[in-house]
């Protein structure tokens, strides 16, 4: 069986398994949290595109994710836009922002480039932030026009609390899986292709890759604008699903728990974002009557992660694998 294949029936299997969950579960919490992981495995998924195959040390996929968000909760806030709409358009609002960073950074290399996105990042959330100027005079008081510190809220939904009612949290979950399959798919297709060949060939030697011809600056770009279609739409989702998007999506910690989750599934592999995403939820969720030492704990575990598996834990079953596999070579061959 080739890697594509394997991957793509390992996909399968996933959203079958993940199909039955909120019949299985009777927890609307346990369903919501699931609903939270699906779209963070999706950030992480697109990222690892840009970070782990294309090798560009980006840390613009919170903005981009952010960007997402915001565009589709001021359409469905001032425009009343169905967010069926809202959510589309703040996808193709990300890939745009997203293309004008890239050909803004992508000349730059390693860290220079890491530098420039979190600026631009931090300046997008100061903006916001410091935007107290009355747009408009709802009842509720004045509201800037990014929404300042109290960000948006009411500005619509999918529709499901008039088709399911007090269930409506199952159509978001069912959303979320959609979105989070079809960016695994995404992920695969660029992986195993030979635009996916041409990332790694740039990633591990530009030089030679530039000899055969391969144009880093557009490739890179192809990737950067690519990937935030999923990246944007799953901040679209966010916004959807929680029903509020503030200044707080633009987090420092926020970015660093997105990218721990790359760096303790393996970076560069189609699974591991989304292993990384699932452990660090429930390691999060576990640690919560912790209080303060949340952080610390967390922070011990990625430091123990990176210390003992420096492949992330995809690497530790691929090492595991073979091991198993020695074995049953050898007995074959006497």
């Amino acid at each position: 069986m080739t890697a594509m294949r394997r991957d793509l029936l390992l996909c399968g299997l996933f959203a079958c398994a993940a199909l039955f969950w909120p019949m299985i579960s009777d927890m609307r919490y346990s369903v919501t949290q699931t609903t939270f992981f699906f779209i963070w495995a999706t950030v992480v998924v697109q990222w690892n595109l840009v970070f782990g195959i294309g090798g560009i040390f980006s840390l613009a996929q919170v903005a981009i994710f952010a960007i997402g968000a915001y565009v589709t909760a001021m359409l469905g806030y001032y425009l009343g836009t169905s967010m069926l709409l809202a959510m589309p358009a703040g996808a193709v609002a990300a890939v745009a922002a997203s293309l004008v960073l890239g050909i803004a950074c992508l000349r730059l290399y390693g860290p220079y480039v890491a530098l420039l996105t979190i600026c631009v990042s931090q300046v997008l959330y100061v903006l916001i932030v410091n935007d107290t100027d009355c747009f408009t005079n709802p009842p509720s008081g004045c509201m800037p026009l990014m929404g300042g510190v109290r960000g948006f809220s009411r500005f619509g939904d999918l529709g499901f609390r008039d088709w399911l009612g007090a269930g409506f949290y199952i159509g978001n979950y069912y959303v979320g899986l959609l979105l989070l399959t079809a960016a695994i798919l995404f992920s695969i297709a660029i992986i195993h292709s030979p635009m996916g060949l041409a990332f790694r060939a740039l990633r591990d030697n530009p030089v030679y890759a530039a000899a055969r011809g391969v144009d880093r600056f557009r490739y890179q770009l192809w990737i950067f604008g690519l990937s935030a279609f999923f990246t944007g739409l799953s901040g679209a989702f966010y916004a959807v699903n929680t029903g509020v998007v503030g200044p707080v999506v633009f987090s420092f910690q926020h970015l660093l728990f997105l990218l721990s989750m790359i760096v303790i599934g393996g970076i560069g592999t189609v699974w591991g974002p989304v292993i990384g995403a699932a452990v660090l939820m429930l390691a999060d969720e576990a640690m919560r009557e912790l209080g303060d030492f949340r952080d610390i704990g967390m922070g011990l575990l990625l430091v123990a992660c990176v210390v003992l598996m420096p492949r992330g834990l995809t690497g530790l079953f691929q090492d595991m694998a073979r091991r198993f596999a020695k074995p049953a070579d050898t007995e074959g061959a006497t």
